[in-house]
Order: structure tokens, then sequence, then C-alpha cells
């Protein structure tokens, strides 16, 4: 099942890297031939999110590995930093295309003129919206289907690149059909574009930042463990939950307390239910501990 997931992620991504390739290259050839640095802005992005999708196979490669002897929880953080290194490659998309579009804002205001773009820069980023959103849809349907923070993170890599041509095509458009004075849409628009990359870079690493700083789980998933737990018949008193995320699967560490004339063999098999249960729900490879205790002993400690 793991390698399936792998599997599955890494195709997806392959997929993203060949297509974000050439589309990259055509609309910077489009961008520089049609005198647009929305479009040129908007290629340099693109070539962002090939970057991306080598980090994400990187991160795949090495999270599928089993646990070893210096893995004792396995490489599933890989993913986890995969998915920050990703957040990083865009927010420096997002401020580079920022600074350009300020430059040529600047430029405009001590008056220069900035050149009329062509109309093959308003056909290529149409193009590219319409690429970029299938790719999106695609990828975030296979992202959640696998359950994967960096393949979902990836998706709204290509999402933000399709509403980053979005602004582009606008600002193009309107520098084309507006006539001369209207040319500063053109780095107006990469400038509104490059907010929200940032602000999606920022979302993006806040999740997989408290993941490697081992946040715990939120509090409504932490109720259901100690709901899932109290259901199961010789369970008492479940308590000093810990939790926390390792790539795509979870970590739960429980206390129990059972009847303290239980024998051990007795109170191994609740401790089991007790994990079969949790990982029924979480899935085989979430790693679950149960420590028991004899009833009432935790208050006598106290």
């Amino acid at each position: 099942m793991k390698n399936n997931r792998a599997k599955k992620a890494i195709r997806i991504t392959i997929l993203g890297l060949i297509g974000n390739t050439l589309l990259s290259l055509f609309k910077l050839f489009a961008g520089i031939f049609g005198s647009s640095s929305a479009l040129v802005a908007d290629s340099i992005h693109s070539f962002s999110d090939s970057f991306s999708d080598i980090v994400i196979l990187w991160g795949f490669q090495i999270a599928r590995k089993p646990i070893d002897k210096t893995h004792d929880y396995g490489h599933g953080k890989f993913e986890t930093l995969s998915t920050i290194i990703l957040a990083i490659f865009l927010f420096l998309a997002g401020i580079g295309i920022l600074g350009n579009g300020i430059k040529n804002i600047i430029l405009v205001i001590k008056g220069s003129s900035l050149p009329r773009p062509s109309f093959m820069a308003f056909v290529a980023a149409w193009i590219s919206i319409i690429f970029k959103e299938i790719l999106y849809q695609v990828t975030y349907k296979i992202g959640n289907q696998i359950k994967s923070d960096a393949i979902v993170a990836n998706a709204w890599h290509h999402r933000s690149d399709a509403l980053s041509s979005v602004g582009a095509m606008l600002g193009v458009g309107g520098a084309i059909f507006l006539g001369e004075r209207w040319h500063i849409l053109d780095p107006l628009a990469a400038c509104a574009v490059s907010f929200f990359i940032i602000k999606i870079a920022i979302n993006l690493s806040s999740s997989s930042l408290n993941e490697l700083l081992e946040k715990s789980l939120d509090e409504k998933t932490e109720d259901h463990i100690i709901n899932l737990v109290n259901h199961i018949n010789g369970v008492k008193n479940p308590h000093n939950l810990k939790t926390r995320k390792i790539g795509n699967n979870v970590a739960i560490d429980i206390h129990i307390e059972v009847d303290k004339d239980m024998t051990v063999r007795q109170s191994h098999k609740i401790a089991t239910l007790v994990e079969n249960k949790l990982k029924k729900h979480f899935g085989d490879e979430s790693f679950v501990s149960v420590h028991v205790e004899p009833e009432g002993y935790k208050r006598k400690h106290q």
C-alpha cells in the first residue's frame, strides 16, 4: 500500500515536471518576444514549479524507504521537509515577481514608457491558465486520494501558477486593448499575483513547520482518540495522550487503566485491542504505543 501511494505521487509529479518545463519555456519565449514583463515573471514562477516537482520526487523517494536502524519511525518527515522546501520556492518566486513589478511601475511613474505587449503574450497566458488548472485538478485529486500534504501543496503550486497567468492575462489584455497609458496594468497584475503566491507559501510552510516541531494533532482528533479507546471493553480512564504526525502517518502514545486483578496476559490483550482499533482508524502504518496501569494507579501517585 505504501509503495502504491508513492508510485501515484511520483507518477503525477513527473507529469507535472514535464508539463511545467515545457510550459515555462513557452511562456518565457512568448513573454520576451511578446514584450510582456508579467508573462516573463509568470514563466519564472512556472520554472519554480519545475524545481518544486524535483523536490517532491526527492522527498517521496526517501519517504518510501522502510524503517531502518537509524530511523525507528521511518522516513515520513522527508515528505514534510519537501513541502517546506516547496513553500520556500513559492515564497522566493513571489518576492521575485513583486520586485520586478515594482521596478516597472516606478519606471512608468518616472515617465518611462513600457513596451506594448503583443497578442502572442495574451494567447500564451490563456494557454497557461487552461493547462495549469487541469494540472491542479488532477494533482489535487491524487493528493487527497493518497492523503499527501506534499502533493496537495504541489497542486496549490500549480493553482498559483494558473492564477499568476490570470493576472498576466488581465494585465497583458488591458495593456493591449486599452492603449499605451494602460501599459502599467501589466506590472500591476504581476504585483497583485505575487501577493497571492506569497500568502500560499506562508500557509504551506506553517502546517509543515508545526509537524517538524512535533505539534500535537488538533483537539478534535485527540478527543476522538479518547472516545475510541473509551469504548473498548476493559479499558478504564484513558489518559496522558500524546500525539504527533510523522509524514503521512500519526504517532499516538496513550496510558490506560485496567482491572488491578487482571493477569499480564489479559491486560496485554486489552492493550492490543486498543492498538489495533487505533491502527484500523488511522492506518496500519500508524505508530501506537499503549501503557497499561492498574485501576486507580494514577490517582494514588498524584
